[in-house]
Parts: structure tokens; C-alpha cells; sequence
């Protein structure tokens, strides 16, 4: 898969008498997480190297879909992303049923006119995030994982034939069958690996290193998630 892309292109201490804080004193609100941006190959040099380990996972351990962003809406996360990157907008009838519509999957350039065939995929698919860290997280943060809507790069929608031939496989074993759709799927593969503090193991970092240097002007903009 390399061969052929290649061809293809301080804590500041106080001395300070204790005070006793009055009962009303509340702690101090943590700080906002902070958006970063990087080239890609300095990002992928960010990403911790360790081995991966799929003991223990089933599908069911990332609840998805939940009821998205506007639990009042009647959508849930998988509609309200297939509402949000239409290049045309659906027809909504009660429920939230959606018809009609236009979609363009990046990952292979195919236009869709029809919901049902779009996926809406885990850019480091589930099986993946497990190995690479998420086996440790609770319930709660594979959930918000799993619905990620807080950042762009997360979920995307793309043709079910796409999503299904790339599986839960990394970089290293899978890309977008469009080559121009390259730079920006490392891109964003290794925004989600930042943004959720996800490891890679040896193959997979090695392979995001190769694509770096090809992509060489490409940007990862990622938020660290909360």
C-alpha cells in the first residue's frame, strides 16, 4: 500500500501563609481545551507509539447512535451527520426520516442520492481506537467517541462500499481508493488520534511517517477532546 502511494505521488510555586477558604469557595473551572495546528509530519510525530491489543472488544462496548446533538430534534447522531455534510439537503419527515438528498464520498469521489447508502464512518474506526487505548476509557468516553460531533474530522459520511472495504483497518493496511483523497484522509486519520490521546503501534506510525513526507504541505488542525 506505501509502495504504491509513493509512486503516486512551569509550574509557578508560591510561598504563601495557608488562608482557610470560606465554605463557598468553588474550585477553579479547568482551562478550555486548546485547537492545534501542525504540519503533518511534526502531528504524526505526536502520536505515542505502543502496541495495540484487541482483548476484550466487542462493537457494543461504543453505544452509537445516540441521540446526537439535539436530543429534541427526533435525530440521531447518524442522521444529524448526514444532515450536515448533504451537498444537497434531504427531505425530513416525522421521526426524522430522511429521503432524497446528495452526498459526495470523499474517500472515492461517488455521488450518492440515497441515505440508506451512505455510512457514516469512524475515521479511526472503533476496533482500532480500542486497540490503541480506548479498552481503558469508561463507558461514558467511548460513548462520546463513538458521537463525536464536536470536530469535523471524527465522523464522515462516505459510500458503504468505502466504509466497508476500509473496515477497522489503519493506514498501513487500508487507504481511500482516490489517490487525491490521501493527504487529507492521513490528515484527519491522525487529527483523531490526536484529539483522543490514541496511540499507534509500529506499522501504523511508519506508514503515516511515509505518507507525511509525500503530503508535505498538508495541515492537521484537532482539538483535544474534553
Amino acid at each position: 500500500m506505501i509502495k504504491n502511494m509513493l509512486r503516486g505521488a512551569a509550574a509557578i510555586s508560591l510561598a504563601l501563609t495557608p488562608l482557610a477558604l470560606p465554605s463557598t469557595a468553588t474550585a477553579t473551572p479547568a482551562a478550555p481545551t486548546r485547537a492545534e495546528v501542525l504540519n503533518l509530519a511534526d502531528a504524526v510525530e505526536q502520536i505515542p507509539l505502543s502496541d495495540e491489543s484487541r482483548t476484550g472488544y466487542v462493537r457494543d462496548s461504543f453505544k452509537h447512535w445516540n441521540k446526537g446533538l439535539d436530543p429534541a430534534d427526533g435525530c440521531n447522531t447518524r442522521a444529524e451527520v448526514l444532515l450536515a455534510e448533504a451537498v444537497e439537503a434531504p427531505t425530513e419527515a416525522a421521526g426524522c426520516k430522511l429521503s432524497g438528498g446528495l452526498w459526495k464520498s470523499y474517500y472515492d469521489g461517488q455521488e450518492v442520492n440515497d441515505p440508506g447508502k451512505i455510512d457514516i464512518d469512524h475515521m479511526v474506526p472503533l476496533a482500532e481506537a480500542w486497540d490503541s487505548g480506548a479498552s481503558a476509557w469508561t463507558a461514558a468516553r467511548r460513548e462520546a467517541y463513538a458521537n463525536d460531533q464536536d470536530a469535523a474530522t471524527s465522523l464522515v459520511a462516505v459510500t458503504a462500499r468505502s466504509n466497508r472495504a476500509k473496515a477497522d483497518r489503519d493506514p498501513a493496511e487500508w487507504m481511500p481508493p482516490l489517490p487525491e483523497a490521501h493527504c487529507r484522509y492521513v490528515s484527519e486519520w491522525t487529527a483523531t488520534k490526536l484529539r483522543w490521546g490514541l496511540a499507534a503501534d509500529q506499522g501504523e506510525a511508519d506508514a503515516l511517517k511515509v505518507y507525511a513526507e509525500a503530503c508535505e504541505t498538508t495541515v492537521v488542525h484537532y482539538t483535544p477532546a474534553a
